[in-house]
């Protein structure tokens, strides 16, 4: 029954735990979603997406981090409770049963990774979190969306 209250615990808000059905045994991406505290949605055919999240995902691997990886492409994106589109816009986190994107996903996953806990705390700092909320906004996330859109009207 914990299973089964922790998969409720990930449904979007919108929809009432009550009214989800208990899986019994949950899917594995599921029960791999509720082992871990956080979980990071990327987009990995994105070159510049892939090469950041590889480098969290193996540091995470190595020190043996509850912190997993999904890439947009091969994921039940309604558990997420985005679209696809709205998942190549940005970076998603959920943390702790929270879902997040843009600068505080980023803010939420560097403070689960030691090595990078000074860049979580600099970047929440006021006036700094406004000016990378602003960068990663209006230039970096529509850089890269753009780039998706391209690679998808070429076909990969």
């Amino acid at each position: 029954m914990r299973a089964c209250n922790a998969l409720k615990s990930l449904i979007p808000i919108h929809v009432p735990a009550r009214d989800m059905p208990c899986l019994t045994p949950p899917p594995r991406y599921l029960r791999d979603m509720t082992q871990a505290n956080t979980r990071v949605l990327y987009n990995h055919d994105c070159p510049v997406c892939r090469a950041e999240i590889t480098h969290y995902a193996d540091y995470a691997g190595r020190e043996g981090l509850a912190i997993g990886f999904d890439d947009l492409n091969r994921v039940d994106l309604g558990m997420w409770g985005v679209t696809a589109d709205q998942a190549a816009r940005r970076l998603h986190v959920v943390h702790d049963g929270q879902v997040m994107s843009g600068i505080p996903a980023f803010i939420a996953l560097w403070r689960q990774m030691p090595r990078y806990g000074w860049l979580a705390r600099i970047v929440a700092l006021p006036g700094i979190r406004q000016a990378a909320t602003l960068v990663y906004d209006h230039i970096l996330a529509p850089l890269l969306y753009r780039s998706h859109l391209r690679r998808q009207r070429r076909g990969g």
